[in-house]
């Protein structure tokens, strides 16, 4: 699943709209980096890569896009409320609320993203394993 079209956010506010378009760009340029610099320590990571694959899902509605969106965002800003440099409470506050978004916004993650979550989480698994191999 790859996501390159922009999101057509025009029947947002236009506060929500900036917010939403700011929120894109940020998970488009950070987020699969992130996940595979920490997807050992992230607990979360296949319901992030689920709630990221619904986001971009064009069927999504598009409020639910632009909540998942901001969770999304959330988890990639490193110096939010528990810096993700601290271990194992570094991303309490992110996992806290990308579940919070999950839970309100759960009916719009479908089984596909749930499957296309794991078989990337899966992937990512076996990239790191290959990588680590190779290194010894």
């Amino acid at each position: 699943m790859t996501h390159t079209d922009p999101i057509n956010w025009s029947t947002l506010g236009a506060d929500e709209k900036r917010q939403a378009e700011q929120d894109e760009r940020k998970v488009r340029r950070g987020f699969w980096s992130k996940l595979r610099r920490h997807a050992a320590a992230v607990p979360f990571a296949e319901d992030a890569v689920a709630a990221y694959y619904a986001a971009f899902d064009r069927a999504t509605p598009l409020r639910v896009r632009a909540g998942l969106m901001g969770a999304l965002a959330y988890f990639l800003v490193p110096t939010d409320v528990m810096p993700d440099f601290l271990p194992v409470l570094g991303f309490g506050d992110d996992a806290a609320v990308l579940f919070g978004a999950i839970q309100m916004l759960s009916a719009s993650i479908l089984p596909h993203h749930r499957a296309a979550a794991r078989a990337a989480i899966d992937d990512l698994d076996e990239a790191s394993a290959a990588e680590g191999s190779a290194r010894v």
